[in-house]
């Protein structure tokens, strides 16, 4: 019994602290939104009283001795019409107001959400699956925003229920004492079920997450599924998560029934007990006719209210459970820490250095270790190295993609981590294997991010070697390109890509095997432009071709996350074997695919 109390009062003291954060986030909607409930509230209280005089000094005496009643007649249609009017505006401005509050905070939170999510490390991002990320941005987010909808309701209705306690009580104490003794027996049962609900919907938050991550996964990887001929065990796998869910929300659905049943019937059973209490008065003397219909019309009245209390006991419950796996993205402190320092406005070059860099990621051990690099301004530089040596992870660590575990990568002398926040891509571009291009038009792909003229659009296309195909598309450059570009091919997309890192004109632009999936001859001519074009850039490429590796000015050969050696393509090829081994390897590769197209 004890654990049960403690976790009560646990659930309602952090559901009603997550309601105080939103409440103070929009505090002018929440204000409004109250003093609608009150104004409902004390419409309500009003109709009562007006509902009793009329009884009383209307409707009493017409019956009774048959009285003219002309003249009460219009004060009392005056006073009903007044207290409708009243009603309705208070509605009005308490469920606008509400709305507002719940709609805003929503927008509030999701934005705060991402932009704290955009702020972590990538290492943070490989631990987390798609499908849970887009369920905490989307469903937790409204579930746990869920509070607000009924909150100022739920406050007026305490209000309501004190007001009803107090008129109660200046008409007849002890039914007054026995009204807030059923009501406290309803509000205790409502916070007995909302206790029992909070895993329930916690179970629930969960495998909603579950359920959209296969959901992403399956559509995310349809190419792959459809290939492999296993639409059924997605299908299955889909299906299992799915009825999970579904049997979770009835196991829900039925306990929250069966507690509304449960109040419903007490609300009756309040209603009999005050009526047959009433009477009893009445025979006494302590009360008059009017007295006890106000008192019932006050009491049939709180069904709703009381209802709303329940579900707000309900939506606290529902809302901690949602909030919860928000607030875990929250507490999550890998920061990316930034700097004050600004782009570099210079015109050339960027020099690269890293010194004593070591960096590994969280499952493995060290990726790079002690590694000392120097690349001059204006250099293309080709990093060439066996799989697995470190190549992809260097490019990264020069994009800040990552940090160092220790040692520190630079430009021009200023380490990448003293840049303010979106500092550096005003500097530097990478652009990676895997291009990814949003539902867009080219332009707006290309431009993405940054203010660029339709010439600079066209330029940046040239010089990737995209202007060709893309005037040959439906719209040309207005050409929607649709998610992810599927309609394009990859070498397509990558050279897309690579024009919207050229657009921002970076003095420092990576490659990490950018033009992997074009063709040779096609990668030759880009390198060449890039090479020999007015752009004042320092190019670094991951490069697997032959032909790509000889038109850079130097070549960084890397192994087991060391550099071996760093000059010429020429120069290692005589002087390092294992170089030559692997450019050897890489022209056999080229040499083979070559054949294997020619017989296809």
């Amino acid at each position: 019994m004890t654990t049960q109390h403690t976790s009560l009062k646990s659930m309602l003291r952090e559901g009603g602290a997550i309601a105080v954060r939103f409440a103070k986030a929009r505090t002018g909607s929440f204000v409004l939104a109250v003093v609608g409930a009150a104004l409902f509230v004390a419409a309500i209280v009003a109709s009562a009283i007006v509902i009793g005089w009329v009884t009383d000094e209307l409707i009493v005496p017409v019956l009774d001795g048959g009285e003219s009643y002309e003249d009460l007649l219009w004060p009392a249609m005056w006073a009903v019409v007044a207290v409708a009017l009243w009603k309705a505006a208070a509605v009005i401005l308490r469920r606008t107001a509400a709305s507002f509050l719940q709609f805003r905070v929503q927008a509030d939170a999701r934005h705060d959400l991402i932009e704290h999510m955009l702020k972590l490390e990538l290492a943070w991002y490989q631990r987390q699956s798609t499908g849970t990320l887009l369920a905490v941005s989307d469903t937790d987010v409204r579930q746990g925003t869920f509070i607000l909808a009924p909150l100022p309701y739920g406050i007026g209705s305490s209000l309501l229920l004190v007001g009803t306690v107090v008129l109660i009580l200046i008409l007849d104490p002890w039914l007054a004492l026995l009204a807030f003794f059923c009501l406290g027996v309803i509000v205790a049962v409502n916070m007995n079920g909302a206790w029992r609900m909070f895993n329930a919907f916690r179970d629930v938050q969960s495998l909603r997450g579950e359920v959209s991550g296969i959901a992403h996964e399956s559509f995310d990887g349809a190419l792959t599924i459809k290939a492999l001929g296993r639409i059924d065990f997605e299908t299955a796998r889909f299906q299992e998560a799915s009825e999970r869910l579904r049997d979770k929300l009835i196991y829900v659905l039925e306990m929250m029934a069966t507690y509304r049943v449960g109040v419903e019937g007490l609300l009756s059973a309040v209603t009999v007990i005050m009526v047959i209490a009433g009477a009893l008065r009445i025979n006494s003397g302590a009360v008059t006719p009017g007295d006890i219909v106000t008192i019932a019309y006050l009491l049939s009245l709180l069904f709703i209210p009381i209802r709303i209390i329940g579900f707000v006991l309900w939506s606290i419950a529902s809302s901690r459970a949602g909030w919860e796996r928000v607030q875990d993205v929250y507490d999550v402190r890998d920061l990316v820490p930034y700097g004050d320092l600004l782009a570099d406005s210079d015109d050339t070059g960027a020099h690269v250095s890293g010194s004593t860099v070591s960096f590994a990621y969280d499952e493995g051990g060290a990726v790079i270790e002690d590694l000392n690099l120097a690349i001059k301004p204006g250099r293309v530089v080709a990093i060439v190295g066996p799989t697995a040596s470190g190549k992809s992870t260097l490019t990264a660590l020069m994009a800040r993609l990552w940090d160092p575990s220790t040692g520190s990568v630079s430009i021009d002398g200023r380490d990448l981590r003293s840049f303010a926040r979106s500092a550096l891509p005003g500097e530097v571009a990478y652009v990676s294997q895997e291009s990814f291009l949003f539902d867009d038009t080219v332009t707006g792909n290309i431009a993405f991010g940054v203010l660029a003229s339709e010439g600079d659009v066209v330029a940046a296309a040239k010089l990737a070697g995209a202007h060709e195909f893309i005037q040959e598309l439906p719209e040309e450059y207005d050409t929607t390109l649709g998610e992810r570009g599927t309609s394009l091919s990859g070498g397509q997309r990558q050279r897309i890509a690579l024009a919207r890192a050229l657009v921002r004109k970076p003095r420092l632009l990576i490659l990490d095997d950018a033009t992997s999936a074009v063709d040779p001859s096609v990668e030759a001519r880009i390198l060449e432009r890039l090479r020999d074009s007015e752009m004042p850039s320092t190019i670094v490429i991951v490069a697997y071709r032959t032909s790509s590796i000889a038109l850079a000015d130097e070549v960084v050969f890397i192994d087991d996350g060391k550099i071996v050696a760093h000059g010429t393509h020429h120069e290692l090829t005589a002087g390092v074997p294992g170089y030559a081994r692997i450019v050897e390897a890489y022209a056999e590769d080229a040499a083979e695919r070559a054949e294997e197209g020619r017989g296809a």
